[in-house]
């Protein structure tokens, strides 16, 4: 009985150290991916600079109602963006929006050149965060917004979930965390080797969501988007 507990121990800490290693090669993959991208609005978007006025104004238009200045009830003290890249949410959706704004990054030179690209109301920006999602801790009550978009694809499930509940635990009295992602048509999710990132199906996004004790406020599918490319889904939580 006593070799066979320990052989049970030694079995599952080898699956552990096996997952261990795969999460790290996730992961490794992603950063080592971005690292080789230009800190331009373009690179941030695949090549698809063109389309930032529309997802701009489609955020904006899908964030607006919620906040106080509109009769909702969601502060416009500060927000966090969430893979924020060289700042192009926090420059032209949050800053616009907020008194101050916090930024996330998985890649220092992203975020080195975050404040020239943000410009003179960088001053607004307080904390430039370098740390993967999985690893991050926002600060309790600290936020009215927490906007993660194009980033949660680089998330497993389990640290997906783990996430949005720190994110919960975040938000300040009537906050709300904005997700804005892609997804995929079909049933199954799709994996991007290049970039290390799962487009989920919307449906997957919805039990995760769940999973994380968090409540869908609110859904709405971006429009004007070229053809071709994945619907992109808006989803406010709390």
């Amino acid at each position: 009985m006593a070799d066979q507990a320990e052989e049970n121990k030694q079995s599952e800490e080898e699956v552990h150290y096996d997952l261990k290693v795969i999460d790290e090669k996730f992961y490794g993959d992603a950063k080592v991916y971005w690292e080789k991208i230009s800190p331009t609005v373009d690179g941030m978007l695949g090549g698809f600079a063109k389309i930032s006025p529309t997802d701009i104004n489609g955020s904006r238009a899908f964030l607006r109602p919620f906040m106080k200045i509109s009769g909702g009830k969601v502060n416009n003290k500060k927000a966090l963006d969430c893979g924020a890249g060289i700042g192009r949410i926090t420059k032209r959706l949050l800053l616009p929006m907020f008194d101050s704004v916090d930024m996330v990054e998985l890649n220092q030179h992203f975020l080195n050149e975050a404040r020239a690209f943000i410009g003179s109301e960088s001053k607004r920006v307080d904390n430039l965060f370098c740390s993967g999602l999985q690893e991050f801790i926002p600060e309790i009550g600290r936020y009215d917004v927490i906007w993660c978009q194009w980033v949660l694809g680089h998330l497993k499930d389990k640290h997906l979930i783990d996430f949005f509940k720190r994110c919960k635990s975040a938000l300040s009295p009537n906050g709300m965390i904005i997700v804005k992602e892609n997804t995929a048509s079909d049933t199954e999710r799709d994996f991007d080797s290049s970039d290390s990132s799962f487009t989920r199906p919307r449906r997957e996004f919805v039990d995760l969501i769940t999973q994380s004790g968090l409540t869908i406020v609110k859904e709405e599918k971006q429009k004007g988007f070229p053809k071709g490319v994945y619907d992109v889904f808006m989803f406010a939580l709390r």
